[in-house]
């Protein structure tokens, strides 16, 4: 195998993995298991995991290394960039988007409607939709720190579509974007963009906090 080929191979599969929640905040990542798992020798692996616990995305456990996670603060800033990037991709996918972007559009929120009430596939599928709407922007300048964006969101450990009641209002809300980008109004696709992730935001919230009380009331029962 060419070596670098190995090294850049390593460092995908490792991020798809963690990406796909196949490894989520805090697991443990052992070289020679990742090695044996994904077929690759030890070394591009570990140079792999040096390289993510650069960009943030593995933390150390005195030897060991994990999976990091966000904590409250970490969060909140990761949804202010993304809310504004967002917003702005929105804004440009209605002024550049061709009207097969927009069919592909559509056709994402109806496949969504048969998902509601399964937050896991809905997940998936969200993440499809707002990558749609990032490439509608024909920006590949904002396609590609959006990309960043979406790689810390993986380190979120639940999706703000599992709280009660989000999935149906995320999909309306997704309609509602969708029918401003057609419309080429920029101003509402940003508007309706950037409301969207400052509702998930709140769902998560939401959602963690309740979490919060029932581990307590857990305890002290």
């Amino acid at each position: 195998m060419d070596n670098r080929h190995g090294h850049k191979d390593a460092y995908q599969l490792i991020l798809n993995a963690i990406d796909c929640g196949t490894y989520r905040p805090g697991d443990r990542l052992v070289e020679s298991e990742l090695a044996d798992r994904f077929g690759v020798s030890r070394t591009p692996i570990r140079e792999a995991l040096q390289r993510l616990e650069t960009q943030s995305l593995l933390s150390r456990d005195g030897r060991s290394l994990m999976v990091a996670s966000l904590d409250h603060n970490q969060m909140a800033e990761l949804y202010v960039v993304r809310s504004e990037l967002e917003a702005l991709a929105a804004r440009l996918a209605a002024l550049h988007a061709t009207e097969e972007e927009v069919r592909i559009l559509r056709s994402f929120v109806e496949d969504d409607r048969n998902l509601v009430g399964d937050p896991v596939a809905l997940a998936r599928t969200n993440r499809r939709f707002h990558r749609q709407v990032h490439l509608a922007s024909h920006n590949r300048f904002l396609v590609k720190q959006l990309d960043l964006v979406y790689r810390s969101m993986a380190l979120m450990a639940t999706t703000s579509l599992s709280a009660k009641g989000r999935s149906n209002v995320a999909v309306d809300e997704h309609a509602s974007i969708v029918d401003a980008i057609e419309a080429r109004d920029g101003d509402a696709a940003h508007e309706r963009l950037k409301g969207h992730i400052s509702r998930a935001f709140e769902a998560r919230l939401r959602r963690d906090a309740d979490a919060a009380v029932e581990t307590d009331a857990s305890w002290s029962g």
